[in-house]
């Protein structure tokens, strides 16, 4: 996470607002100020009070580099695979909570069948904070595209479920005392 920095835009960009997850626009030169910077999105305040959420992809609105996805584990067996899928996981991020979906407790399930030589089918079950969250569909897309580009991943299924519920105590401990709740 980054010291919150104000930018003029360089260039229009797709943004999605948070927290109801509709897709929206800025234009160049509107004047947004980071909020957070993790995972492979940054969160932004717009000059009109409301948050945002910008892609990594388009870091270059922001005048800043793409985010990078941290090195993954070498190797396309089936326990490769299956780490590098937490590892993606790892990078996506509630964009109003400072902590990865797996240390929030999120993610229930992640399952990697073999479905060829080398080649692989993904199946993740996990969940959101809260039932209405607008955000739920980024979240699962990213997770979803994420997965997919992973070396031997043929398919990926990402099934948001409501039972059990989310609650607080799902989280790590280093999650918990992160946003200060230990």
């Amino acid at each position: 996470m980054s010291e919150q920095e104000r930018i003029a835009l360089t260039r229009d960009v797709d943004v999605i607002m948070i927290p109801d997850g509709t897709a929206s626009s800025l234009p160049q030169n509107h004047t947004v100020t980071i909020h957070q910077s993790l995972g492979n999105s940054f969160t932004v305040i717009t000059e009109h009070g409301h948050m945002v959420q910008i892609a990594g992809a388009d870091a270059d609105a922001l005048g800043k580099e793409p985010i990078e996805i941290a090195t993954l584990v070498s190797g396309s067996d089936i326990h490769a695979v299956e780490q590098n899928c937490w590892e993606v996981m790892k990078t996506v991020y509630d964009p109003e909570i400072p902590v990865n979906i797996v240390e929030l407790g999120l993610v229930y399930h992640c399952k990697v069948s073999p479905i060829a030589e080398g080649q692989y089918s993904v199946n993740v079950i996990m969940t959101l904070t809260a039932p209405g969250c607008g955000m739920g569909p980024m979240i699962q897309s990213e997770v979803e595209i994420g997965i997919k580009k992973l070396d031997g991943v043929q398919s990926v299924n990402v099934e948001v479920v409501l039972s059990p519920p989310w609650e607080r105590e799902m989280m790590s401990e280093a999650a918990q005392l992160q946003l200060g709740m230990i």
